[in-house]
């Protein structure tokens, strides 16, 4: 889950509110409103959870030789962590244990549904990313080996394949025609407990969240580490999202939960199914500011604030040869109206790559129309035909597996597209010592900038052991200085 449950005391709330609303008295009936309906009660979910529940599978993880990065769906021994944390104010008792040979191992746990009878299935891209193997077991105790025939980190969606026929499977729903305020419920794997159904309503719709290319579903539905992957589902028994993440500060669910549009999954699955990737647009621009301001745009003649300043252009990128400058802003792409920088990243993303398309800009007080044409975003996942992944990487004499950073993950540190740097996957051995950690951006090594991981691996393995390197780390807004004493060979 990414870090993304009704309390006693909210349960018993709830059950007051719907008895209160089902006793009404005639003289309250005769001052309400007539245009507002009175809530009679809570509904019953019980039938809708009988016919939905056995397309809903438990997913099982195991990774070897790398430590997992981040929360995702969350190991056996962070849930116990986080169960007993919550359910008994204490911390769960760590295993004190020898080291096994197996301690390497990484397992994970989270949920799916069965959208096809013959056996794909849809779940969370974090939860199926650097997985060795992927199990599926159903309501009924089958289990199956599961096949992956891709994923989408920008979506978070995983499109799985297992062999079987005529298996239960869900119906999919509209995710644009839903309404604030109608009941949803959700089922899963939370901390590893199968089938446990929760409910709630809808609390807003097309929700921008921080890093993510899709405006997604808010609810108030209970939602744990282990839901990820599994549906959100309609009072007509209709998937209409994907459970995905929790606003949360504590690790556990506190109210706010975040489900993936249906209709934007399907898209994805799509692509999924006909070639094991999905293609997306790009531009070749940089955005620092998520808003023109209304300051900005009135210094510039445009009169209402909206559209998506342009901060750099990529050299050689579409935008660079169509013409688009630093300063544009940039009001419509493809006649689409853009009010602020996710709409145009949105668009872009949705468009063809080596299609055509029409850029309306405002420059030195008036607009313009520009056309170019739409490169291909460099794919961050692409599963094999054959299921099989690559082999896990090496640390290096650090200690630390690095990876490139995509353009989404520059826009989200508001880093230059031409700065360099390099994601850190995992730290240990010096790098471990030192106190990096996964999520870390290394920008320098020896004053050296750092354009990509093959570069810095190369600078890492000319270092003399037992010397000490000097990091400039990003971790967050903030970067600093890290002294790090490689490995000794």
């Amino acid at each position: 889950m990414k870090t993304n449950g009704l309390s006693v005391s909210k349960l018993l709330s709830v059950l007051l509110l719907g008895i209160a609303g089902s006793i009404v008295s005639p003289l309250a009936a005769s001052a309400a409103s007539p245009a507002v309906a009175t809530v009679a009660g809570l509904p019953d979910f019980a039938e809708l959870v009988e016919k939905t529940g056995p397309a809903v599978v438990n997913i099982r993880t195991t990774e070897k030789g790398r430590p997992m990065a981040g929360a995702g769906a969350g190991s056996d021994d962070e849930e116990l962590r986080e169960l007993f944390r919550r359910f008994f104010g204490q911390p769960a008792p760590r295993n004190k244990q020898a080291p096994q040979p197996d301690d390497d191992v990484q397992h994970g746990v989270g949920s799916g549904f069965i959208i096809s009878a013959d056996g794909y299935i849809l779940s969370n891209a974090h939860v199926i990313d650097h997985a060795d193997e992927v199990l599926v077991r159903l309501i009924d105790k089958r289990e199956f080996k599961a096949k992956v025939i891709g994923i989408d980190v920008n979506t978070d969606v995983a499109l799985l394949k297992i062999e079987g026929s005529n298996l239960p499977r869900l119906t999919m729903g509209d995710s644009n025609k839903i309404r604030v305020g109608e009941w949803v419920i959700a089922i899963g794997s939370p901390f590893d407990l199968d089938n446990t159904v929760t409910a709630g309503i809808i609390s807003a719709k097309a929700r921008d969240t921080p890093g993510e290319i899709l405006p997604l579903i808010q609810t108030d539905v209970a939602v744990n580490p282990g839901n990820s992957g599994g549906p959100l589902i309609n009072m007509r028994g209709e998937v209409i999202g994907i459970n995905s993440q929790i606003y949360s500060q504590s690790g556990g669910y506190m109210g706010i939960s975040f489900a993936v549009p249906i209709y934007e999954a399907m898209r994805v699955v799509e692509q999924l199914k006909a070639t094991g990737r999905v293609s997306r647009g790009r531009m070749g621009v940089t955005m620092t500011q998520d808003e023109v301001s209304k300051d900005v745009a009135e210094s510039l003649g445009m009169g209402k604030a909206r559209g998506a300043q342009v901060d750099k252009v990529e050299p050689g990128s579409p935008a660079e040869k169509a013409g688009i400058q630093v300063g544009d802003i940039i009001l419509k792409f493809n006649g689409i109206n853009i009010d602020k920088r996710i709409d145009l990243q949105r668009a872009v993303s949705d468009a063809k790559a080596g299609s055509r398309a029409v850029v309306t800009v405002w420059r030195k007080g008036a607009t313009r129309d520009i056309t170019l044409v739409v490169g291909e975003m460099e794919q961050e996942k692409i599963a094999k035909k054959d299921g099989k992944k690559a082999a896990p990487e090496t640390a290096n004499a650090m200690g630390l597996i690095v990876s490139n950073l995509t353009e989404a993950q520059r826009n989200e540190l508001k880093l230059d597209l031409n700065s360099g740097g390099v994601l850190v996957m995992s730290a240990e051995g010096g790098a471990g010592r030192a106190g990096l950690q996964a999520g870390d951006v290394i920008l320098q090594l020896n004053n050296n900038d750092i354009k990509d991981s093959k570069q810095f691996n190369a600078l890492v393995a000319k270092l003399e052991p037992k010397k000490n390197a000097v990091l400039l780390v990003r971790r967050g807004p903030y970067s600093q200085f890290v002294v790090v004493r490689p490995n000794t060979p």
